[in-house]
C-alpha cells in the first residue's frame, strides 16, 4: 500500500507515529509523512531546521514532507493561536503541491489540534483516498479542560469542526475505549470506532543496556520517583509539588523529572520556593531511547493528570510504557488509566488532584520489599505483553487498512 500519514508532530519529535510509520515500512508499505516543522515541546524550531530549511528528508526509508508554521513558543494563549492558525492554513495551501503523489490510504495522527484532519480531508477529495483517524486526544474537552477555550460559544464551533471531520473519516480508531461516547454525543460518524490502543514501543523489549550511561546524569540514591513526558497543565504538577512537601521528612525519597514543557520554569520555582532542592530533580529532556534504562533505575514511575472528565477517559500512552519497563507504577488519575493500573496489578493509583492520597501511595510503595515491589512491576509487564504487542495490533490495522481499499 502507499499510505499517507498526516500528522502534527514526527520525528527528531517523540511520538508513537514515529514507530507505527518504521512498522508499516517493515511491512512493505510506501510511507510518505506530511506534517509540520519540529518545535514540540521546547516551543522553537529544532536546531538545522526552518520555515524553508530541510522542507524534504528521509527518515529510515520513510519520506517526510514538512510545512512551514509559526513555532508554539511558551505555549501561551496567542501563541499556540498563532500556531494553530498557521498549522491550518500552510498545511492545507502546501498539501496539493508537497504531496503529489497517488495514495491507497491517508492516515491521521490526531494530537492536538484535530485541525490536522483538515490538509488530510482536502487530500482525500483531490486522491479519491479511503482517511483514517486514530484519535488520541478528544476536542472540544481537551480544550475546555485546559483552560485553552471557556466561551461556551466558542466550544461549540469547534465541536461543529470536529463534527465535520469525523463526518469525512472513512475510518475512526480510538486509543481509550471510553473515547467512544464523546464521539457518539459529537455525531457525524455513522459507524463504529475501532479500539486501536498505543502498543509497547520496540525498545521496551529488549533488556535495557549501560550504553548510555556515560550520557545520562546519575542518580540520587535512594528510592526514586520519576515522572518521564510533558510538563504541561494537564500534568497536575500541583498536586506532584504539594506530595513532595508531604513526604519532606523521608529524605531517601527522591523525585526525578525528566522532560520539559511550558510549566517548567513554574515547576522549578515551585522547587526553590518550597525549599524541595535536596529531594526534587529536574533533569530535563533526554532522548526516547534513553528512557528504558532510566525507567529501570527508578523504584516507581509516575503518573498525573488533572481531575477533569476528559482525562478520564484517557489512558496516556506513556502508561503503556511504564508497564512495559518492569517497574511500578504510581499515580493520581481518573477513569480508563486507572482501571487500567488496577486491572494489571501493575501498580497503585488514587484519584486525580489528591496529593494527600498520592503521597500515601508513594508512602506504600516505598515502605515494601524490593520483591513486593518486583511483583507489580512483573505484572505490568506481562500485561502489556498480553494486550499490546506491537506486531499484533499492527497486523490488526494493516488488515483495517487492506478491508478498506477493497471496498
Amino acid at each position: 500500500m502507499r499510505i499517507l500519514i498526516v500528522t502534527n508532530h514526527f520525528w527528531p519529535e517523540n511520538f508513537r507515529i514515529n514507530d507505527l510509520a518504521l512498522g508499516l515500512k517493515e511491512r512493505g508499505h510506501d510511507i510518505t509523512v506530511f506534517t509540520g516543522v519540529p518545535d514540540y515541546p521546547g516551543g522553537k524550531f529544532y536546531a538545522g531546521y526552518g520555515v524553508f530549511k530541510r522542507r524534504t528528508e528521509d527518515y529510515q526509508g520513510v519520506r517526510v514532507v514538512r510545512f512551514p508554521l509559526i513555532p508554539r513558543g511558551q505555549g501561551k494563549s496567542l501563541n499556540l493561536v498563532f500556531n494553530y492558525l498557521s498549522s491550518i492554513m500552510f498545511s492545507c495551501l502546501v498539501a496539493p503541491f508537497y504531496c503529489r503523489g497517488k495514495y491507497d490510504l491517508i492516515f491521521v495522527f490526531d494530537t492536538s489540534p484535530v485541525t490536522i484532519a483538515l490538509p488530510a480531508i482536502l487530500l482525500k477529495r483531490i486522491k479519491a483516498a479511503p482517511l483514517f483517524m486514530w484519535i488520541l486526544d478528544l476536542w472540544p474537552e481537551s480544550l475546555s479542560a485546559t483552560g485553552a477555550v471557556t466561551s461556551p460559544k466558542a466550544l461549540n464551533v469547534v465541536r461543529g469542526l470536529v463534527r465535520f471531520i469525523y463526518k469525512n473519516c472513512d475510518k475512526l480508531l480510538i486509543s481509550s475505549r471510553g473515547f467512544q461516547g464523546s464521539i457518539e454525543e459529537t455525531g457525524g460518524y455513522s459507524g463504529k470506532p475501532v479500539y486501536f490502543p498505543n502498543w509497547v514501543e520496540p525498545e521496551y523489549l529488549v533488556a535495557p543496556t549501560d550504553s548510555f550511561s556515560q550520557q545520562l546524569p546519575a542518580l540520587p540514591s535512594g528510592f526514586v520517583v520519576m515522572f518521564a513526558g510533558n510538563i504541561g497543565a494537564a500534568q497536575d504538577f500541583e498536586t506532584i509539588i504539594s506530595a513532595a512537601e508531604m513526604l519532606r521528612e523521608y529524605e531517601e525519597i527522591h523525585w526525578v523529572i525528566l522532560g520539559d514543557g511550558r510549566k517548567a520554569d513554574w515547576v522549578k520555582g515551585q522547587v526553590e520556593q518550597k525549599k524541595l532542592d535536596s529531594q526534587f530533580h529536574l533533569f530535563g529532556r533526554f532522548p526516547a531511547e534513553t528512557m528504558p534504562l532510566f525507567f529501570s533505575k527508578a523504584d516507581a514511575l509516575l503518573l498525573t493528570l488533572k481531575s477533569e472528565p476528559i482525562f478520564a477517559l484517557t489512558v496516556p500512552g506513556k502508561l503503556q510504557s511504564y508497564m512495559a519497563s518492569g517497574t511500578p507504577v504510581v499515580a493520581a488519575i481518573d477513569g480508563e488509566g486507572a482501571a487500567l493500573i488496577n486491572q494489571s496489578r501493575a501498580g497503585l493509583s488514587c484519584p486525580a488532584q489528591n496529593p494527600d492520597d498520592l503521597a500515601e501511595k508513594i508512602l506504600q510503595l516505598y515502605k515494601m520489599t524490593p520483591e513486593e515491589r518486583k511483583a507489580m512491576g512483573d505484572n505490568g509487564l506481562e500485561y502489556c505483553s498480553e494486550n499490546f504487542e506491537r506486531n499484533t495490533l499492527f497486523s490488526k490495522l494493516e488488515s483495517l487498512m487492506i478491508d478498506e481499499i477493497g471496498k
